[in-house]
């Protein structure tokens, strides 16, 4: 009866005086024909007018009344059928039509699934129409009509049609007992009376049935059953008993194991013991090798007590490799001689001049995007494809509150308003809100998002039944979700829950419009009204706060609060430079002594030549960005540095000769040792412009200023800096005071050599005791082992960078994060994006992309449904909407969304459902046979402007405003050129767990595409965080790839430079390779992820690990002593005191002040990143190295008289 509409009754026993006083009778009515409105009820969704009690015989129905009945329960044979066309029911015309309008309420959501949507109605027809209305009060199988609608979806939302009619519970808690229960109940809006419902199972009855009233035993369909209609079974979608026999995903991948170990474990466990093994086997045989020239009287050793590996090379072991070694040596010697001479001071002054004036134009790039995505990468493309067909993604800001031990309060809504230069008068959020309903319903206030749905359980009720009887439609016409507006609830049981979210979204616009900056501006405001209230001592809420501009503004900021640090970093580090350059012969020589000038020189070069590479590549329009600010100036000087001691100190420890000029003897001494500086700088250019084959933007841009700065501060070195350094040479030789050179004193220069402190040291005590026999077998064995071990540590790196990281400490942001993982429910929102080429009008088409009745079973939304059963293998925690869905059932003729005008100025166009029905008395599309509806192309492409325009509302829930209006971009001929389906990925966490999420969903959409390939639909993932996280599904290979190349130039250059002496270049390479595998292995124990700034730092590794090993490595392969181990001493002595001063305690200092940085990524990324590069870089040229190059340096060359090798020493 109509008392009933769209309520779903299940042997009700009616708690009304009427009914408990009603006889039961067969072929009698309790109701007949409706007596008005029910004057109880108020602020019901529709009119609740009552049935009039009528205890009187069912009437026989015939001509339009019987008509009629069939029209509206066709489906119900127990009232349309009679054996002798005698139908009877207790409904009049009236009651029919009024049932025929509530029913068309619940078909709207619940006809994508036939039998459910019978088995609804059939429940509302016995109820109001049985002839036994007396005696059989609607008993039916309850659970077997609730178990076929429970799981039918709503495309929409992905969420299930039964939480509308569920009440508080939703679709999760909901049971058979609590659906009838909220259908029974006046305050859902539509029920006209209340009552009661009591389920009798089947054997059981807890309470006595009442006398004359005989449960009623009707069939109810099964979800994967035909109707009697002729409509299909419902859709796996819908339905879990009709889904295929889908196999469970195939299980991870298991650890790689050996005998139950960890297998990588293992492998190095074999490759040190055979790298060892090896070893021992050298030393045995160099052993017996060595015993037996004793005896035969050959190859006297020097010192009897050396190492069993010594041995004198004797001239006629020289080859001809060694001879190109002695002729490359004498050329590069001679080439710097000659150059070192020049004084260009004016000459590169005018040069970097015209270099750094290119500043003027020097582009910053602060966009990550721009930082991180290669513009041909897919993640972009795949962006530029949906913000030019979809719009950029909006802007978010977020507010999630707490209230721990306080009592509730009331909150004032955000009325931010301000005045903009753009629009030239006062803005507010209605100008760059995210309203996908406007025009229509543009009266939006900031805290209508979500406040008014606080204790709405359910978002897609008509009405929550709760004491304030909330609507669960937001003031802005669309639901929201409870695991978007709340979190920390266990079970769905959201009234517990601890934090309200409240988000503002915002239009994204181009950078270049207007609007943009009153977006930012509204933010910045927004920011404003949040932390003063933060600040309040009287605030009631504990809070975190997001704003979409905060992540670059944060990033900004510490930025700028770091600078002081890197200004102080540099300081120090040239305040050590000055301390160590002078000579100090006496106190009362100090400031003619001292090297003030000729330090700060060299802190000039640095700088010169980094504005040189950043104006040279501002004149050719390759931006600059933060990272190149900070790494560049530290890795020039670095490289710089050590350049500027190695030349400085052999000048200290050299003798004039007798008749030599001060400039000659410049050149002499630069002769000597340029070679050496040569060949660390033009390893580490061409490493770096090798380095620019990377695909990632900061990367390639770092590797393109790193190189050329380098190759410039050589050039300067060898210019401007040996000038500088031969005036302050005549300074020194005249006794005049640094700074004030009027000033002179009388105590004469010493004529004998500066060593130094360090060199007497390292000559006397360091060298012996490192390659003392015993110690270089310890050393051999530590430094393999650490290498074994980092190689399996590097394989177990973790590849990332989690956005905290980017914050500096203190940061809002992070209490933000912090409250985003803990809090909400669901992950960022990922699109599935189609191109066009896919013919969504044809029946094939909608087959393809739809999961309701007469879809594929392996359909695009079916298939992501499917990856939504496995949420912790796909990632994906709620499918993705469906427009074509929406759109078929909009089309229905069994709701009223879709209708024609009848007559007036409009026939013939689309009627909404919120006009009359008597002005609109056709139907777009006429009820299909099978139940199975699809639009031929006509009708395809005419009304789907009307779906995407028409605003959904009670009476028509599927009106695709809003939800879909911009997912469907359509050409002038109506053809479909992109569309886009939401779906849902589980909580993300860290940046591991992004990256697996796009890996999966690439997959996923692969695999669809596969399927489609003969229909040529073209599907992609689309996520506002995918062009961040792609680069770490290739970062492996591609650091790989980078470090590779940088390695390559450092063998190449070496063996060059040294005559091609492929032994030095392979112990150099191998050297550097060991640093950086080791580098890695530690940034596993020291929690550093690998991601592109760590890759940026180790290509810096490799430049740096040049200077600490190729000094060493010329040096060890130039000297002339007789044995290995003596060559080694006098490298260690000599270069590697040099190496130490200007390399390892020029980076030191400075990288420990930046310790004291706000910024994580500083703290991590420089500081300790830096500080294991350095303290490795040294442990391997200054420990390592020596002890490698006694046991296996390349042979000495003795092709000439020594007398002729006093210069090349």
């Amino acid at each position: 009866h109509s008392s009933l509409r769209h309520a779903v009754c299940v042997t009700p026993l009616f708690s009304t005086q009427v009914l408990s006083e009603a006889q039961h009778e067969a072929g009698y009515c309790s109701f007949y024909e409706e007596c008005g409105r029910n004057p109880l009820i108020n602020g019901s969704l529709i009119t609740p007018i009552v049935p009039c009690y009528d205890h009187s015989r069912a009437r026989r129905l015939t001509g339009n009344h019987y008509k009629r009945l069939k029209e509206v329960c066709r489906f119900s044979s127990e009232l349309t059928y009679s054996k002798f066309n005698n139908t009877y029911a207790c409904c009049s015309v009236q009651q029919l039509q009024s049932l025929e309008t509530s029913l068309t309420l619940s078909k709207a959501v619940l006809v994508r699934c036939p039998s459910c949507s019978e088995n609804f109605a059939h429940l509302h027809c016995i109820n109001t129409c049985s002839p036994d209305q007396s005696q059989v009060v609607n008993v039916t199988k309850a659970v077997v009509a609730f178990n076929s609608c429970k799981n039918v979806k709503i495309p929409a939302t992905g969420g299930y049609a039964i939480a509308t009619m569920c009440g508080r519970y939703g679709a999760s808690l909901c049971t058979a007992q609590r659906w009838y229960d909220f259908q029974g109940d006046s305050s859902n809006g539509l029920a006209p009376l209340d009552l009661d419902f009591k389920l009798i199972k089947e054997g059981e009855s807890s309470e006595p049935i009442p006398d004359g009233v005989i449960p009623y035993n009707g069939k109810a369909l099964g979800c994967n059953e035909t109707t009697t209609s002729g409509g299909q079974a419902c859709s796996c979608q819908d339905c879990v008993e009709s889904c295929p026999s889908v196999p469970n995903p195939p299980p991870p991948d298991a650890p790689f194991t050996i005998q139950g170990a960890d297998g990588v474990l293992v492998i190095c466990i074999i490759i040190f013991c055979v790298l060892m093994l090896f070893f021992v086997i050298y030393l045995v045989v160099s052993y017996c090798k060595n015993g037996k020239k004793k005896e035969k009287g050959e190859g006297k050793l020097k010192d009897q007590k050396s190492d069993v590996t010594e041995r004198i090379i004797r001239p006629e072991e020289v080859t001809c490799i060694d001879r190109n070694s002695l002729a490359a040596q004498d050329f590069l010697s001679l080439l710097f001689r000659r150059w070192g001479t020049l004084m260009v001071l004016l000459a590169s002054a005018v040069v970097v001049a015209a270099l750094a004036a290119g500043l003027i134009s020097l582009e910053l790039t602060t966009d990550p995007v721009e930082l991180w995505s290669a513009p041909n990468s897919r993640a972009r493309e795949e962006k530029n494809f949906h913000d030019t067909h979809f719009g950029p993604f909006y802007r978010t800001n977020q507010l999630i509150l707490t209230a721990p031990g306080r009592k509730g309060h009331i909150y004032d809504s955000l009325l931010i308003s301000f005045f903009s230069k753009d629009l030239n008068r006062t803005a507010t959020l209605a100008d760059v809100c995210y309203a996908p309903l406007n025009p229509i319903n543009s009266t939006l206030t900031d805290s209508s998002l979500f406040l008014s749905n606080l204790l709405c359980s359910s978002p897609l009720s008509f009405k929550d039944i709760t004491d304030l009887g909330l609507s669960c439609m937001a003031d802005y016409g669309a639901p929201v979700f409870p695991f978007l507006a709340v979190g920390g609830y266990n079970n769905e049981d959201y009234t517990d829950a601890e934090a309200l979210i409240m988000t503002f979204s915002l239009n994204n616009y181009a950078r270049d419009n207007p609007k943009f900056k009153v977006a930012l501006q509204w933010e910045t405001e927004y920011l404003k009204v949040v932390q003063d209230y933060q600040k309040n001592p009287k605030a009631n809420f504990t809070f975190a706060y997001m704003a979409e501009r905060s992540l670059e503004d944060e990033i900004n900021r510490t930025t700028a609060e770091d600078i002081p640090i890197f200004m102080i970093s540099y300081a120090v580090i040239f305040v050590y430079i000055v301390v160590a350059l002078g000579e100090y012969s006496s106190c009362s020589r100090i400031l003619v002594d001292s090297k003030f000038l000729v330090g700060l020189g060299g802190i000039l070069v640095v700088g010169c030549s980094v504005l040189s590479s950043m104006g040279f590549y501002s004149w050719v329009g390759i931006p600059s960005s933060l990272v190149i600010l900070q790494v560049v100036p530290f890795l020039v000087l670095a490289v710089g540095a050590d350049n500027i001691f190695i030349l400085v100190l052999e000048y200290q420890r050299d003798v004039r000769r007798p008749g030599e000029k001060r400039e000659e003897q410049i050149g002499r001494v630069l002769g000597s040792v340029a070679p050496s500086m040569l060949l660390c700088s033009l390893s580490e250019s061409v490493c770096f412009f090798l380095g620019a084959l990377s695909t990632m933007p900061a990367v390639r841009s770092f590797a393109l200023y790193a190189a050329l700065a380098v190759l410039m501060d050589f050039i300067l070195q060898m210019t401007a800096f040996v000038a500088l350094l031969s005036l302050d040479a005549r300074r020194q030789d005249n006794n005049r005071c640094e700074l004030v050179c009027c000033v002179k004193v009388s105590k004469e220069r010493p004529r004998k050599p500066n060593e130094g402190l360090l060199l007497p040291l390292m000559r006397k005590y360091y060298a012996p005791f490192l390659l003392h026999t015993f110690t270089r077998i310890i050393v051999m064995v530590v430094f393999i082992f650490m290498f074994c071990a980092s190689i399996f540590l590097m394989l177990n790196v973790k590849v990332g960078l989690d956005q905290e990281l980017a914050m500096p400490q203190g940061s809002y942001m992070l209490e933000y994060f912090k409250y985003l993982n803990k809090y909400f429910e669901v992950g960022v929102p990922v699109y599935f994006v189609t191109k066009k080429g896919y013919n969504f009008s044809t029946v094939a088409g909608m087959n393809g992309i739809c999961s309701s009745v007469g879809c594929d079973q392996f359909s695009m939304t079916q298939k992501i449904q499917y990856a939504a059963n496995y949420p912790d293998r796909s990632y994906v925690g709620i499918p993705s909407n469906s427009w074509v869905d929406d759109f078929v059932d909009w089309l229905n003729p069994a709701s009223r969304c879709c209708r024609i005008y009848s007559f007036g100025e409009n026939k013939g166009k689309f009627c909404p459902a919120s006009e009359s029905s008597f002005l609109c008395l056709t139907k777009c599309m006429a009820t299909p046979p099978d139940g199975v509806l699809r639009p031929d192309e006509a009708e395809f492409k005419r009304f789907l402007p009307d779906f995407l325009g028409n605003r959904p509302d009670l009476q028509c829930p599927k009106g695709g405003l809003g939800a879909y209006d911009t997912a469907v971009v359509r050409d002038e001929n109506g053809d479909i050129i992109a569309s886009r389906f939401m779906a849902y990925h589980t909580p993300l966490i860290n940046s591991q767990e992004y990256t697996a999420a796009l890996k999966m969903s690439r997959e996923l959409a692969y695999n669809i595409t596969m399927i489609s390939e003969r229909r040529s639909a073209r599907l992609h993932p689309s996520r506002v965080t995918n062009v961040f996280y792609e680069q770490y599904l290739t970062i492996v290979s591609e650091g790989l790839f980078n470090i590779s190349m940088c390695l390559l130039p450092t063998f190449v250059v070496c063996c060059l430079l040294l005559g091609l002496d492929l032994r030095s270049g392979l112990l150099n390479l191998l050297t550097i390779i060991m640093i950086t595998v080791d580098t890695v292995g530690v940034m596993t124990l020291w929690s550093i992820d690998y991601n592109a700034v760590a890759l940026i730092n180790l290509v810096t590794a490799v430049g740096i690990s040049v200077e600490f090993v190729s000094h060493i490595t010329r040096s060890f392969a130039l000297s002339t002593k007789p044995t290995h181990v003596e060559r080694a001493k006098e490298a260690t002595a000599n270069m590697g005191s040099a190496v130490f001063a200007g390399v390892a305690m020029t980076n030191l200092p400075g990288i420990l002040v930046l310790a004291f940085a706000k910024a994580q990524l500083i703290q991590i990324f420089f500081f300790r990143l830096n500080l294991v590069i350095t303290l490795l870089g040294m442990a391997h040229g200054l420990i390592f190295l020596p002890v490698l190059l006694s046991y296996f340096g390349s042979l000495i060359i003795l092709c000439v008289e020594a007398p002729q090798w006093h210069w090349v020493r």
